[in-house]
């Protein structure tokens, strides 16, 4: 089976080995004449970064990037973007990286043509629509971890630094124009990173297989993303070069990010403070959080996951599921507990406060109250 195609859904996707080599065409299809790369710090010297910045450099597009990116970008990432953006006289952005990369290359296409400051589009009812739409920069997306999707997403997690609260930005315009899946670009990616950001795939899958709202298109697409993950990331993790690993890892994680529209839930509410205030890695606080979640959930997901386990080849229903959860995050050296993960004298109160101010707690099949939220977090603690 060729693991090269084009798709439109949920925007224009070219997916495959070696599709780096159509930036450029990619470019062109969005609009974009002179683009600014955005990527973090870490991946601003990688070879797959220099070999992009050369391949539009040579269709004389330039050769332009920004890097200051947090590992959890922040409202100052975000306005120093904008200032690279507009002195550069970009027309487009290529978001490129992992989360962090992305997520701050679509708020800086976004921002760039706004009046009113981030905050005022904070994901809050219809805020969304104080934007001006038509000031928005083109995006080409191009990820390098298989883990958040969010190339194909309508939304940036962004940490308020004076608060330090994660915020979901939100436009429909977010979405990527193209996206360039190209699974070469991941082979680089360390164990833990593979590990962490593909069990944020899966949790975005099993959040949105949880959750209660109706959307069978998402929900069959999180009981296959599931599937891809248990059968392709240990592959992955073992060998990063497995290029057919990594292709069905891209794909899972696409499949995820799509897949929760129809809601995430605790495993979310809970690892969106504990990243913004100890600065934890998202995937792995995520993979941290799920058994517990999974328990606290218990109740209303039961008789799904005995279904969602009969597909993935778990014998023993909604017990076997998270058995084998438990046993996943072992092999892939997930830590039991956020104190094992290394974060120290955790404030409970703020948590709890944080996760239930979060909107990922609309998508919890059982509802988060002040008491048993307490109680889940002294779970994972």
């Amino acid at each position: 089976m060729s693991l090269t195609a084009n798709w439109s859904y949920p925007t224009a996707v070219r997916f495959g080995a070696g599709r780096i080599s159509e930036i450029a065409d990619a470019c062109a299809a969005a609009g974009i004449t002179k683009p600014l790369l955005v990527t973090d710090r870490g991946l601003a010297n990688m070879e797959i970064t220099t070999r992009t910045l050369d391949l539009l450099e040579a269709a004389g597009l330039g050769r332009a990037m920004f890097s200051d990116v947090d590992p959890n970008p922040n409202e100052k990432n975000a306005e120093a973007g904008v200032r690279a953006f507009k002195d550069g006289g970009h027309d487009g952005v290529v978001a490129f990286g992992g989360g962090s990369g992305l997520d701050l290359g679509k708020l800086v296409a976004f921002l760039a043509g706004q009046t009113r400051p981030l905050w005022d589009f904070e994901d809050i009812g219809d805020w969304w629509t104080r934007a001006d739409a038509d000031a928005i920069a083109p995006i080409v997306a191009v990820p390098t971890t298989a883990g958040t999707g969010s190339e194909v997403g309508r939304a940036s997690v962004i940490t308020n630094s004076e608060t330090e609260e994660k915020k979901i930005i939100f436009h429909p315009k977010f979405l990527p124009s193209v996206v360039i899946c190209d699974p070469e670009m991941t082979v680089g990616m360390p164990g833990f990173i593979t590990a962490g950001t593909g069990l944020d795939a899966f949790a975005h899958c099993v959040e949105a297989y949880s959750s209660p709202h109706y959307h069978p298109m998402s929900q069959g697409m999180a009981l296959e993303g599931m599937r891809l993950v248990k059968d392709y990331l240990p592959r992955a993790y073992a060998d990063g070069s497995d290029i057919e690993a990594r292709a069905q890892m891209m794909a899972a994680a696409a499949m995820g990010a799509t897949a929760f529209q129809k809601g995430l839930g605790a495993i979310h509410a809970l690892s969106h403070p504990i990243g913004a205030i100890y600065h934890t890695h998202h995937g792995t606080t995520n993979a941290v959080c799920m058994p517990a979640v999974l328990q606290f959930n218990r109740p209303a997901i039961a008789e799904r996951f005995d279904m969602a386990a009969a597909y993935l080849g778990i014998s023993g229903g909604f017990d076997g599921f998270c058995a084998f959860v438990d046993d996943f995050n072992a092999s892939l050296g997930i830590p039991k507990t956020l104190t094992a993960m290394g974060v120290k004298n955790i404030d409970i109160d703020r948590v709890v406060k944080g996760a239930l101010s979060d909107p990922s707690t609309g998508g919890n099949p059982v509802e988060m109250t002040e008491e048993n939220t307490r109680d889940l977090l002294m779970r994972i603690v």
